[in-house]
């Protein structure tokens, strides 16, 4: 259990680099509140890819069968990340908004991240990576 628990970590910390390093990425081609929407959904998307083929292989061993199964599988891990995400973006954004200063949106979104990828660990668990669904 403790090196489930190691390598989710990891590979939490993988994804919120991926998430929070395209997010700085796109904000350096402009600062204002529409850019950072922007970068909060690319931010979102590559941090996504990156979660569900490090959490597929190398948390739940699971093995698609076939091109259909992985799309189902992705689209479920893709549905139990929209709730968690709320969370993310909440943190991240009331971070931005009540501190003002430039490090605040990512040190919101750090929290956010980790408190969404507890939660998500249990829904994919349960819902997307259990053969007996789709």
């Amino acid at each position: 259990m403790a090196a489930l628990v190691t390598k989710y970590v990891l590979f939490a910390i993988i994804a919120t680099g991926v998430n929070l390093g395209t997010q700085w990425l796109v904000l350096l081609i402009q600062q204002s509140d529409l850019w950072l929407l922007i970068a909060l959904f690319a931010g979102t998307a590559t941090g996504l890819v990156a979660k569900y083929v490090l959490d597929k292989r190398w948390i739940f061993y699971y093995q698609t069968d076939g091109a259909k199964d992985d799309a189902q599988r992705f689209s479920l891990y893709t549905l139990m990340g929209a709730f968690t995400t709320t969370i993310f973006w909440g943190m991240e954004l009331g971070f931005h908004y009540a501190i003002g200063e430039a490090y605040a949106k990512y040190l919101g979104g750090a929290i956010g991240l980790s408190i969404g990828y507890f939660v998500k660990y249990q829904l994919d668990k349960r819902f997307v990576f259990n053969k007996a669904n789709v």
